[in-house]
C-alpha cells in the first residue's frame, strides 16, 4: 500500500497584519510573497513588520550607494567592492535582520546573499526609540555573530556615524563626526564624507 502524500503547508503571504506571527528561521526564509511597502524581520521567533524607511533615511542611503558604485567603477582599487544593495536581510543562527544597506567585499564574484555574509552593514537612524535600541544594541551583537566585519550607523540627529569593527583580535568602535571623512581598510581608496550624507538627509527635514 502506497504511503499517503504528506500535506505541504504553503508559506504565508506577509503584510502588516502579519506582525506578531510566530515563525522559525526556516519558515521565514521560505516566504516569497509579501507586501513590499513594509519591512520584515524575525526577532526571537516573532515577525516584526515596519513601514519602509522615511525619505530622510532613504535619500542618504541612495547617495551612499551612488558613491560606492562610482568608487567601484572609477577607482583603481574599486574591484575590491563586489556589490552593494539596499534593504537586505542578514541571517544569524536565530534571527533575520533587515539592514538598510550592505556591502560585499573581497569575494571576487557576485555574492550569493543566502550564503555570503556582507562585510559591511549600514543603518540610517530613524526617529523611533525602539529602532535606535535595535541599531546600537541588538543589531551590533547579532551582526558580529553573523560575521559582519564593520557595522556603520549614520545618525542624522547626533550628526555623526558610529562604526563598530570586528576582527580576530576583538571588537572596537570609532565615532566619525560631521566634519570628517571615513576611510576603511576594507575598501582601499574609498572616502566617505559624512557631511554629504547628512546634507542629503536635511533636505527632507
Amino acid at each position: 500500500m502506497s504511503p499517503l502524500p504528506i500535506e505541504t503547508i504553503a508559506a504565508p503571504v506577509l503584510g502588516p497584519e502579519s506582525a506578531g506571527m510566530l515563525l522559525t528561521p526556516e519558515e521565514f526564509d521560505q516566504v516569497t510573497e509579501y507586501d513590499d511597502r513594509y519591512r520584515y524581520e524575525l526577532i526571537r521567533g516573532v515577525l516584526v513588520v515596519t513601514p519602509i524607511p522615511a525619505e530622510a533615511e532613504a535619500s542618504p542611503n541612495d547617495e551612499l550607494g551612488a558613491m560606492l558604485r562610482q568608487h567601484q567603477r572609477e577607482h583603481s582599487q574599486g574591484s575590491h567592492l563586489d556589490e552593494t544593495l539596499p534593504e537586505r536581510t542578514i541571517r544569524t543562527s536565530s534571527e533575520r535582520r533587515r539592514a538598510d544597506r550592505v556591502i560585499w567585499i573581497g569575494l571576487g564574484r557576485c555574492p550569493d546573499p543566502a550564503v555570503d555574509v556582507p562585510a559591511v552593514a549600514i543603518e540610517f537612524v530613524s526617529a523611533s526609540r525602539r529602532d535606535l535600541r535595535r541599531d546600537f544594541g541588538e543589531k551590533r551583537r547579532e551582526y558580529q555573530e553573523a560575521g559582519v566585519v564593520e557595522h556603520w550607523i549614520v545618525d542624522r540627529f547626533l550628526r555623526n556615524m558610529t562604526v563598530y569593527r570586528n576582527s580576530p583580535e576583538g571588537s572596537s568602535d570609532v565615532i566619525v563626526t560631521e566634519q570628517e571623512n571615513y576611510q576603511t581598510p576594507l575598501l582601499p581608496g574609498f572616502e566617505l564624507p559624512l557631511a554629504r550624507l547628512l546634507t542629503v538627509a536635511d533636505r527632507w527635514v
